[in-house]
C-alpha cells in the first residue's frame, strides 16, 4: 500500500518531504532566535502582513531626519557635455585647435580617442551668469538659469564606466556589472511607498527630434538581488500606459476580480509549502495591476491640468515628450511613488555638438524649470529630491572636427529640492575641464547622499547574498554634507 501524500494547489509533497522543511523551519527559527531574539522581531515586523499587503520598508526608524520623501531622477541618456551646459573653461577656448597638453591625458582612459591626435575644442556657445550665487551656465538654458537659486549644481562628478550601458548600470546600481538593485529599487526596499493604486518606482522614456535612439535596456530599473516586486515599472508616453494592463473584450472587472482572487488563492497555497519570495510578489503584483487598471487611465489624463499648468511645461498632452513626462512625474510625486526615473535620449554627441546641444536644451530646458516651479508652488519641492545628470560628460578634445567623445573623469550633474542647498555650486574640474580636482565626487558618494536625504544611512541598508552584506554603495561612498541644508 503506497504511503498516504498530501497536496498543496499543483505540487505533490510526500509526508517525509513535508516534515522535513517543517523541521528546518522550526530549527532555523529556534537558531534565529538564539543569535539574536531582535533579529527575527525586525524581521517580523519589516515584513508585509499578507503578500498583497502595501510593503512597508524594512528602515525603521529613520537613521536620519527625513528631508526627502521622493526622489525624481531626470536621466539625460547619452552623455550631454558639461562644457556646453554647466562648466565653463575660457582657458580651454583660447586653447581651441592647439593640441591637448598631454599631462592631462597622460595614461588616462579614453573612449573612442585612444591613440588619435589630441586637439582642444572649445566650448561651443556662450555662458552667462544666473542667481544670486552668479553660477556661470550656458545661455541656452536660461530657464534653469531662472531657478538656480533652487539648484546645487556639482561640477566634480566622476564615474568608474566610460562607455553608455555599464556607465548607465554604474549610475542606478553602484556596479558596471548587471545583476544589482537600482537605486530606485533600493528607495522602495527600504522606505516603501506612500501609494495605493500605483508601483513605487515608475520609469518614462522620451526621445527628442536628434534621432539617436539608443536603446535603454529594462535591466537599468531592474530589482537585482531584492524580489522583483521593487523592479521599476515602465509607463509609456504614448499610446498603452502599460502593455496588456487592460481587460480583454467582453470581460468586466468583476470577472477580472474573480479571476484573481482565485489565482491568488493558489499561489497562497503554494507560497505556504514553497516559501519563495517571487511567489509573494506575484501575488502582489497581481493586485498591483488590477489597481492599476483604474488608477493609470486617470493619472495619464492631464488634459485635466489647467492651461496654465501646461503653458508652464509647454507640452501638448499624451504627445511623449519629456515636458510631458516631467508633468507626469508631478501628477506621480503628488499620488505617492517614491522614485521617478526619466530617461531622454539623444545626448550622444560624437559629431555636430554645436547644434545637438542646442536642440536638446530647447527640449528640456523649459520643463526642468517648470517642473521645480510646479512642485515649489504645491508645497512638494522641500521634500521631493530632484537630481539631473548623465551617464558620464564629454572630452574637452574634438572627435571629428565637431563632437566631443565620452569623458567620465569630470563633469556636471545638478540637484535640487529635498534638503538640499540651492543656489551653491560644488567642486570644480580643472582649467580645461577634463579632471574633478576640487571636492572630487563619485557615483557612491552621489548615491549616500540621496539616500541621507531619504533618511537612509547607506552603509545600513543592505541585503544579504552568497554571504554577503550587498548595499548600494559596495564598500564606499560618503554623504556630501556640504550641499546638504
Amino acid at each position: 500500500m503506497s504511503s498516504p501524500h498530501i497536496y498543496f494547489a499543483d505540487e505533490k509533497t510526500s509526508r517525509r518531504v513535508f516534515l522535513g522543511r517543517a523541521a528546518h523551519g522550526v530549527g532555523k527559527i529556534a537558531l534565529a532566535s538564539l543569535l539574536g531574539p531582535s533579529l527575527l522581531s525586525n524581521a517580523v515586523a519589516a515584513a508585509p502582513r499578507a503578500a498583497n499587503d502595501k510593503w512597508p520598508g524594512v528602515v525603521h526608524p529613520p537613521h536620519f531626519p527625513i528631508k526627502a520623501k521622493r526622489v525624481i531622477w531626470l536621466t539625460m541618456a547619452g552623455g550631454p557635455s558639461h562644457l556646453e551646459t554647466f562648466d565653463y573653461k575660457p582657458k580651454l577656448a583660447a586653447m581651441h585647435g592647439q593640441p591637448m597638453p598631454e599631462s592631462f591625458t597622460a595614461g588616462k582612459q579614453i573612449a573612442q580617442l585612444q591613440g588619435a591626435k589630441l586637439l582642444c575644442f572649445g566650448p561651443q556657445h556662450k555662458f552667462k551668469k544666473f542667481g544670486k550665487s552668479q553660477a556661470e551656465i550656458c545661455e541656452l538654458f536660461p530657464q534653469i538659469g531662472s531657478v538656480m537659486d533652487d539648484i546645487c549644481l556639482i561640477r566634480s562628478m566622476t564615474t568608474e564606466a566610460i562607455n553608455h550601458d555599464p556607465a548607465h548600470m554604474f549610475m542606478n546600481t553602484g556596479s558596471q556589472i548587471a545583476g544589482r538593485p537600482s537605486m530606485g529599487s533600493w528607495a522602495v526596499y527600504g522606505l516603501g511607498c506612500e501609494a495605493e493604486d500605483l508601483p513605487g518606482f515608475v520609469v518614462l522614456t522620451s526621445l527628442g527630434k536628434g534621432g539617436q535612439n539608443q536603446p535603454i535596456a529594462a535591466r537599468q530599473w531592474a530589482a537585482g538581488l531584492l524580489p522583483s516586486r521593487f523592479q521599476g515599472v515602465h509607463l509609456r508616453g504614448k499610446g498603452d500606459p502599460v502593455l496588456y494592463l487592460g481587460n480583454p473584450p467582453g470581460v468586466t472587472r468583476s470577472q477580472q476580480r474573480d479571476v484573481i482572487d482565485a489565482v491568488n488563492k493558489i499561489n497562497t497555497r503554494y507560497d505556504a509549502v514553497a516559501d519563495d519570495p517571487e511567489i509573494a510578489t506575484r501575488i502582489a503584483q497581481y493586485e498591483m495591476a488590477f489597481k492599476m487598471q483604474a488608477s493609470v487611465p486617470e493619472l495619464m489624463e492631464t488634459k485635466k491640468e489647467s492651461q496654465k499648468t501646461l503653458d508652464l511645461y509647454g507640452c501638448q498632452p499624451g504627445d511623449g515628450s519629456f515636458a510631458s513626462n516631467c508633468l507626469l512625474a508631478r501628477r506621480l510625486a503628488e499620488r505617492g511613488v517614491r522614485f521617478i526615473q526619466l530617461y531622454h535620449k539623444d545626448w550622444d554627441h560624437h559629431g555636430g555638438v554645436k547644434d545637438g546641444i542646442a536642440l536638446k536644451a530647447a527640449e528640456v530646458d523649459r520643463a526642468c524649470m517648470a517642473l521645480i516651479t510646479d512642485l515649489k508652488q504645491r508645497g512638494m519641492l522641500d521634500d521631493t529630491l530632484i537630481v539631473w545628470a548623465g551617464e558620464f560628460g564629454r572630452t574637452p578634445m574634438s572627435q571629428g572636427g565637431d563632437g566631443r567623445d565620452h569623458h567620465n573623469a569630470g563633469f556636471s550633474v545638478w540637484l535640487a529640492g529635498g534638503g538640499v542647498k540651492g543656489g551653491t555650486v560644488f567642486g570644480a574640474t580643472d582649467e580645461l575641464g577634463y579632471s574633478a580636482v576640487e571636492n572630487v565626487v563619485d557615483v557612491h558618494d552621489l548615491h549616500a547622499t540621496m539616500l541621507k536625504l531619504l533618511g537612509v544611512e547607506h552603509t545600513r541598508l543592505s541585503i544579504k547574498f552568497q554571504g554577503l552584506d550587498i548595499r548600494l554603495t559596495g564598500i564606499a561612498g560618503k554623504a556630501i554634507d556640504p550641499v546638504i541644508a
